[in-house]
């Protein structure tokens, strides 16, 4: 199991367990509900832009995490998973 999939079964297992100190239940129960993640989303986006413009590769790397973090839990609340994500680049390839 690689990083990836370890991530994706912590996000699942936040979504299913729901622990009240965790980051990720507040993404699946925020007041926003799936709106939030899409505004965190898109915010995450602009700041992978902002640190390749600068050059700034430590910075790129860790808003890049953050950004595919956000994009593993909207796949998680819309009941998809790495598989799916992996069957479409393999179908692109």
């Amino acid at each position: 199991m690689d990083v990836l999939d370890e991530l994706f079964d912590v996000i699942e297992s936040r979504k299913a367990d729901l622990p009240e100190d965790s980051y990720t239940t507040r993404l699946f129960t925020h007041e926003k509900g799936e709106n939030y993640v899409l505004e965190k989303l898109g915010e995450e986006t602009t700041e992978v832009i902002l640190a390749a413009k600068d050059d700034d590769t430590e910075e790129l790397a860790a808003e890049s995490a953050d950004l595919v973090y956000h994009l593993l839990v909207l796949l998680s609340m819309k009941g998809m998973d790495l598989d799916d994500l992996r069957a479409e680049l393999e179908a692109r390839r």
